[in-house]
């Protein structure tokens, strides 16, 4: 009884300290969600571009990449049509054969009926000599009229199943035709919209025809990415330093009351500042991380961009077909979302810790900013934007702000 009544006590004392972590918690969340907010209104300020060429460029490949996650999705939807099609056309054929199999049995009994029914009953109805045999019999026959009818309720039902299964037929091959002519319409905007993308980037090859220009265009971009990634940064470590006074916050609360707070006093929710290890410490993980996409390198890390040695990579570029999985190479939340110029359609990881890990050129964008991903999760598809000519991945990897090889980092045998 007295220990019945010693963890009442204890129950009652914890219960508002509970109440307050969880309550610091949804703070947590609502301060990482208002800070996403700010950090795309920021880099929205950062990716006005003055070329017109840039802005036409933008639009369409962002339009491309919505464009061809609906024709995956419209894709997808077709092949359950067809499959359900399959499956229906398959129990039509069983209900067909029960169908034939019922009526010849039907067929069998009528004749036999008419054959042999008739005739012994009317002897039955002139001889009445033993009115037992004469009742057995009426009996006999009571029961194989019984039998029969239930055959035919039997028979009738398999019609009525053949006739819904046949209607639901005519609706999923309704479906599938209005699944198809809106996956033609999606193809032909997507077709529509890969012309103007070519129009596009020959108006921009002409603007950067001159080595110079090419070199100067590649120095923008290289500045918008880092302007991109220098508010990143900051914007992570305010994150970082305001956690952990949240943290010192509760730790000091935590001496202050200690029958009023439970052992940890601290927030078991996920962490989404940059000090959050998602999937454990991205330091630890040199040389094990598996390569984002399969292909083949086309740019190695520090090699010359274009043949001109005035600019380098600062990752590498996998070539890859278009519309292949750009799977997290480790735990993370999504901080960038977006287009950005040079870089096209491109993800930008936050992996803790002061590790971020960069995703360009893809075809279409599979995660929102904000998002947290597991390592080895699709978080986009390997495309052409922000001006490649071919399929192919931009990955790169900033460690406290400064670019190291990714080959360092992933499996030799990616």
């Amino acid at each position: 009884m007295f220990r019945a009544l010693t963890l009442i006590f204890l129950a009652c004392l914890l219960a508002p300290a509970f109440a307050d972590e969880k309550a610091d918690a949804q703070k947590q969340l609502e301060a990482a969600r208002s800070d996403v907010i700010e950090l795309k209104k920021l880099l929205e300020k950062l990716q006005q571009e003055k070329s017109g060429v840039q802005k036409d460029l933008h639009k369409t490949e962002t339009e491309m990449g919505q464009l061809e996650k609906q024709v995956k999705g419209l894709q997808n939807e077709l092949k359950h049509s067809e499959e359900e099609i399959q499956r229906l056309d398959l129990e039509k054929k069983k209900l067909e054969g029960a169908r034939l199999e019922q009526q010849r049995l039907i067929g069998i009994q009528a004749r036999a009926a008419y054959q042999s029914g008739r005739q012994e009953y009317v002897k039955l109805l002139l001889n009445q000599q033993n009115p037992e045999k004469f009742s057995r019999t009426l009996t006999y026959y009571d029961y194989l009229s019984e039998a029969r009818m239930e055959q035919l309720a039997t028979f009738n039902e398999t019609l009525r199943q053949l006739a819904n299964v046949e209607q639901d037929i005519a609706n999923q091959q309704a479906q599938l035709l209005e699944q198809k002519s809106a996956l033609d319409s999606r193809r032909e905007q997507l077709a529509e919209a890969r012309k103007e993308r070519q129009l596009a980037l020959a108006k921009l090859n002409k603007e950067f025809s001159a080595r110079d220009q090419k070199l100067k265009a590649r120095q923008q971009e290289q500045a918008a990415l880092a302007r991109v990634l220098k508010t990143i940064e900051e914007t992570l470590a305010r994150q970082a330093r305001e956690a952990e006074q949240a943290r010192q916050r509760a730790l000091l609360a935590a001496r202050e009351e200690p029958l009023s707070t439970p052992a940890n006093p601290v927030s078991s929710g996920p962490r989404v500042s940059s000090g959050a290890t998602y999937g454990g410490p991205f330091a630890k993980a040199r040389g094990k991380l598996p390569w984002p996409v399969d292909g083949r390198l086309v740019a190695r890390y520090g090699t010359p961009r274009g043949g001109d040695a005035r600019t380098k990579w600062d990752g590498v570029l996998i070539g890859a077909s278009a519309g292949s999985q750009v799977r997290a190479v480790h735990g993370g939340r999504v901080v960038f979302a977006d287009w950005l110029r040079g870089a096209g359609l491109l993800v930008i990881l936050d992996h803790g810790n002061g590790y971020l890990s960069l995703y360009g050129h893809n075809q279409s964008l599979l995660k929102d900013a904000g998002d947290v991903v597991k390592a080895g999760e699709p978080i986009a598809t390997v495309g052409t934007s922000g001006g490649q000519d071919t399929p192919a991945l931009y990955f790169a990897i900033r460690q406290q702000g400064r670019p190291s090889d990714p080959a360092q980092w992933c499996r030799a045998q990616g």
